[in-house]
């Protein structure tokens, strides 16, 4: 492959800064899957009837709008949080729950996840590519038992750059909306959304969607 042929030229830049890329995929996958994705705790009870998501981000929500406590672990829910089953807590800006990572996607996390999207996406486009560049195809049974592996690690890293580039544009897309994966799936049972004169009410427009998500 390249990369082999790279490293047997002693010409190690891109070698070293492909290793480099799937370190940081690892460390970001491990930090996604271990750290809070914004539980809520019930001593931010005092505090959810003031948050700031509520009185600035959604005027347009009817008065009639409560906040509820949860049914499973009795917190007060602040708006755009949901309980995950799996986790056993209620989440803030629940997105959804990753069985990728064993971890909700929430307040705290979701850019990290967005951000190990992307790295991970280089990292597959890279190797898909290192792994194309090692086959030279032959018709014969000889050949084809000699790069068996090869081929299915690059079949492999096909299937799975699809599925990265798909949710990544997903994802990219429901936060320029400033909407998350449970709003846009279940909008007819949550009653901020059901409620709300707008489609949408928490849309601010693009730009400002993307600024106030990853700044």
């Amino acid at each position: 492959a390249d990369l082999r042929k790279q490293e047997e030229r002693g010409e190690l830049l891109q070698p070293l800064v492909f290793i480099s890329l799937v370190l940081c995929s690892v460390l970001l996958y491990f930090k996604v899957s271990l750290m809070d994705p914004g539980f809520v705790r019930s001593e931010e009870e005092v505090k959810a009837g003031e948050s700031e998501e509520q009185s600035m981000a959604m005027p347009q929500v009817p008065s009639s709008v409560k906040l509820r406590r949860c049914g499973y672990c009795m917190v007060k829910q602040p708006m755009r949080a949901r309980h995950c089953q799996l986790c056993q807590r209620c989440v803030r800006r629940y997105d959804h729950h990753c069985p990728w990572i064993e971890n909700c996607v929430g307040e705290k996390n979701h850019p990290l996840f967005i951000a190990y999207l992307s790295v991970q996406l280089v990292v597959l486009l890279w190797g898909g590519h290192a792994a194309w560049s090692g086959l030279y195809f032959e018709q014969s049974w000889d050949w084809l038992q000699h790069n068996i592996f090869l081929l299915l690690s690059f079949l492999l890293i096909v299937i799975f750059t699809i599925v990265v580039l798909l949710l990544l544009i997903s994802h990219l897309y429901l936060i320029s909306c400033n909407t998350t994966t449970w709003e846009f799936m279940s909008h007819h049972r949550i009653s901020y959304l059901r409620h709300s004169e707008l489609e949408n009410p928490f849309d601010q427009g693009v730009v400002l969607n993307l600024w106030r998500f990853f700044c």
